[in-house]
């Protein structure tokens, strides 16, 4: 069985037991996290939401992290500008408990 859920304003296909990392979630690891689900399916029955389900997506906190390091820079040429920055995006890793 697989499902469709919304969370940090994109969209995840996953299947029980599976792990992502999402856009940082509140919560401590061990926490339980309930997600807005759009679409719960397999071979036999299909539920689409409109535009969310009733049923919902459980999952658990399985770590609180940040990304690797994006470099970027800002150059304006023959005026001496140059700006030299990084950025480390947090995420929650989850793995999925129940559908």
């Amino acid at each position: 069985m697989i499902a469709i859920v919304k969370t940090g304003g994109k969209q995840y296909k996953v299947a029980l037991g599976d792990k992502i990392k999402v856009e940082k979630l509140d919560g401590v690891q061990g926490d339980s996290v309930t997600l807005e689900t759009l679409f719960i399916g397999d071979e036999k029955e299909v539920m689409i939401g409109a535009p969310t389900l009733e049923k919902s997506v459980t999952a658990t906190i399985l770590d609180q992290g940040k990304h690797k390091k994006v470099r970027g820079i800002k150059h304006k040429p023959k005026k001496r500008y140059l700006v030299r920055f990084g950025h480390r995006q947090p995420y929650t890793e989850l793995e999925i408990t129940s559908i």
